[in-house]
């Protein structure tokens, strides 16, 4: 018998696809847009994505502005302050050093244990590998 599908109920995003969304040059950027469609916002990430993603659009015109402008809109929401997390960052940035685990990375799989129905929107290969709560897998959206 086929086991029932659990109800998603909030897509967190990581660094990938919100570059490829304001990135109109970047290879994800058409199945990005594409997969928007079907998903609806607010869109759950942390402050260390951000700041990757404002790093990585710098040299775009706007590409800063965008990723702000979608915080401010309600689009992207924070709903983790890294200092009360601060234990439980360390102890994944020290269990997957050999990856190794961004402190993004590691905000990511935090937020996907505090919201245990949630999905991972993410282009990076490494969730595959990580665990949340140690040893269960990440539901992930790819593109």
């Amino acid at each position: 018998m086929k086991k029932p599908s659990v109800l998603r109920t909030a897509v967190l995003v990581d660094t990938g696809p919100l570059v490829a969304m304001l990135h109109t040059h970047d290879g994800y950027h058409d199945r990005v847009v594409a997969q928007l469609t079907t998903m609806k916002p607010p869109f759950i990430t942390c402050e260390a994505v951000l700041a990757e993603a404002s790093y990585l659009l710098g040299h775009l015109p706007n590409g800063r502005n965008a990723l702000l402008e979608m915080v401010g809109e309600g689009i992207l929401t924070i709903s983790m302050d890294i200092s009360s997390h601060a234990g439980p960052l360390l102890a994944m940035v020290k269990r997957y050093a050999s990856v190794p685990m961004s402190l993004a990375d590691a905000c990511m799989v935090r937020l996907s244990e505090l919201n245990p129905h949630s999905e991972l929107w993410t282009l990076d290969s490494d969730f595959s590998v990580y665990r949340k709560n140690g040893r269960h897998v990440i539901p992930l959206t790819t593109t």
